[in-house]
């Protein structure tokens, strides 16, 4: 395969791979009627399949069901990765596959866990389906129909967040369907490696999982943060833990379900809250954002550092997974957050052009790059997108393929292109 030997090629083929099936799924949503112009119908496609969940639409529900079920059925498909569900479906890409899926997938460090990536690819995807139909199975146990409970888990296993219904999860005011949003949400969001750790029986790898700890971490810590400065008197806890954990967990997945507006919180709660769109799910999993990993791995040296300070002649060494020695990782991570920062801020700075207040442009930056969906100000968890100038949607969409394919793909592309360009020119 000319993957292997030629390695701008496989970023070529994910990224021309990714912006096509982003176009193919617009087809069917704007032959549906409901979008004014194919721009709409691609950023919407775009919103799918990279699982942001950003809408353009502001009635959802006037959709036809096969519509809203395509919808939420992007979010499915890019969840795991589009090239890694081509290469368990073409055993043919062999080697070469392996380094499709390393250009698509999240995290400074991908692996294979099986000696064929046919077989890596084959587990990830039958463990996500398995998922899938379990979650689907719950939510038709908690009252939904079988309609609304696949829709459901398709945007929840994706962490998309797209819903059949324009007030999203909160419309069916079903407390128990919330709770199982919320577990799958951050199921979701756990590396799926892991999960055929665990039904290998290498249990103590989930013990000994440093991002996994870290994440466990700060879904208490927001949690138990929001809670107390939301809670009022003890009647209304458990209402206030729902609500508080579904909206942590929909953030921190980046899935940007809703079943309460945030916007109408106090201030404290939503800078608590804006912290997590900083942070992600884990590697490897179908979340977006910076990812946990990487603040392990600075708030690890940090602490090195601080210890050196006050022990300048103690040996500290950066520990991941229990592991020693891991200070190679660290510019890997150190350069993609600055990257990622300023991919944020050029994001904040076309929104701004494009009429948005600071507040809003810089809040939905953070949430397009992310794949979050939801932002704060005018972008808020109860607004869409149909308003922005097309420029903005068109920013947007390269935006939330970036995010999705974690930059330096895409960045990697476009100097290849130019490169290219260049050289025919001559």
């Amino acid at each position: 395969m000319k993957t292997t030997q030629d390695p701008e090629r496989a970023f070529f083929i994910v990224v021309l791979s990714w912006v096509a099936i982003c176009l193919l799924g617009a087809v069917p949503l704007y032959a549906c009627g409901h979008f004014p112009s194919f721009l709409d119908a691609f950023f919407e496609s775009v919103s799918g399949f990279t699982t942001t969940g950003a809408s353009v639409l502001s009635d959802v529900e006037a959709l036809p069901r096969w519509a809203n079920l395509w919808r939420c059925a992007t979010h499915w498909i890019g969840g795991l990765g589009v090239i890694a569900l081509a290469v368990a479906l073409l055993p043919l890409l062999g080697a070469g596959g392996f380094r499709l899926i390393k250009a698509e997938t999240s995290g400074p460090e991908k692996g294979k866990f099986t000696t064929r990536v046919t077989d890596t690819a084959k587990i990830l995807w039958l463990i996500y389906f398995g998922m899938t139909v379990l979650q689907v199975v719950l939510l038709r146990w908690a009252g939904f129909d079988f309609f609304d409970a696949t829709a459901h888990a398709f945007s929840t296993m994706g962490t998309g967040g797209f819903s059949t219904r324009n007030a999203s999860v909160g419309a069916f005011a079903n407390p128990t369907a919330e709770w199982i949003c919320t577990v799958f949400m951050l199921l979701a969001s756990v590396n799926f490696t892991l999960y055929y750790r665990l039904f290998s029986g290498r249990v103590s790898d989930f013990r000994r999982d440093s991002e996994l700890r870290g994440f466990c971490a700060v879904v208490g810590v927001a949690i138990v943060g929001i809670t107390a400065v939301r809670a009022t008197d003890l009647a209304s806890l458990g209402e206030t833990v729902r609500t508080v954990a579904f909206q942590v967990a929909s953030v921190i997945s980046t899935t940007g379900f809703m079943t309460d507006d945030y916007l109408t919180w106090c201030p404290a709660s939503q800078v608590l809250l804006l912290a997590l769109f900083f942070i992600g799910g884990c590697s490897g999993s179908t979340a977006g954002g910076i990812k946990i990993i990487r603040w392990t791995v600075l708030a690890k040296q940090m602490r090195n550092e601080l210890l050196r300070l006050v022990h300048p002649h103690g040996v500290y060494t950066l520990r991941i997974n229990g592991n020693a020695g891991r200070e190679a990782i660290l510019p890997v991570v150190g350069s993609f957050v600055l990257v990622y920062f300023a991919l944020v801020f050029l994001t904040t700075i076309v929104g701004a052009l494009g009429g948005l207040d600071a507040w809003t442009a810089f809040t939905a930056a953070l949430s397009i790059v992310g794949n979050v969906g939801p932002a704060f100000g005018a972008l808020g968890p109860t607004a869409n997108c149909g308003f922005l100038p097309a420029g903005v949607k068109a920013w947007y969409c390269l935006a939330m393929l970036a995010g999705r394919l974690e930059i330096y793909t895409l960045i990697i592309f476009v100097l290849a292109c130019v490169r290219r360009c260049r050289e025919n020119s001559r």
